[in-house]
């Protein structure tokens, strides 16, 4: 089987990136690298880390790992820091490999570049993680719809809470982007739970 690099990326912050990345990570023993962290009193490949069971994937070191929890560009300033685009270069690895990105697509990462920038250069299958919540089928939309605009492949849609059937139809309809699974919200979160929902994601 070919390894497979997968981008996963947000219709915005704080719709389970991380879990999702970790969940995609147990279920192909897959590689895991987050290029930018924005506070780092917990990072996310700490996160991934811990909720990761098996014994073969790897956690990249992040390119920059700034402390203030906030947009990279502007957390990057705080730190005197310029944040160049080319510096993100993806890790080698022989193994499949997710790359979180940070909050949603067009998350700045300097006054001129944006993560979508570098989701071009690196022509990557992105997994578009989705939360419901009011406004979330716009965000949603426009998410995949700026995918397509500068022919960035899209894996598919992962949404992240209960089941909310006519949103999930509406953007499967609309879009015509595959839906891969849906995540529940966790009572507990650990590596067991974790394992339990690599059956809930088909890719």
């Amino acid at each position: 089987m070919s390894n497979h690099k997968y981008i996963v990326t947000g219709i915005g912050t704080d719709v389970g990136k991380t879990i999702v990345s970790a969940i995609l990570a147990e279920k192909l023993k897959a590689d895991y690298w987050k290029p930018v962290q924005a506070g780092n009193e917990q990072t996310d490949s700490n996160t991934v880390k811990l909720l990761i069971s098996n014994a073969k994937t790897k956690i990249h070191p992040e390119c920059y790992s700034l402390k203030t929890p906030a947009s990279p560009h502007y957390a990057a300033q705080l730190e005197n820091i310029l944040i160049s685009p080319d510096d993100l270069k993806i890790p080698e690895t022989d193994n499949h490999l997710i790359i979180e990105g940070a909050g949603g697509i067009m998350v700045p990462l300097n006054n001129e570049k944006t993560f979508l920038d570098v989701f071009k250069q690196w022509n990557l299958p992105v997994i578009l993680v989705s939360r419901h919540y009011l406004g979330s089928i716009n965000h949603t939309l426009l998410s995949i719809d700026i995918l397509k605009q500068v022919d960035i492949p899209i894996k598919g849609i992962i949404f992240v809470g209960e089941e909310n059937k006519p949103t999930e139809t509406v953007i499967e309809n609309i879009s015509g982007i595959n839906i891969l699974g849906r995540i529940d919200y966790f009572n507990e979160l650990n590596a067991e739970n974790i394992k339990k929902a690599t059956d809930k994601i088909t890719l």
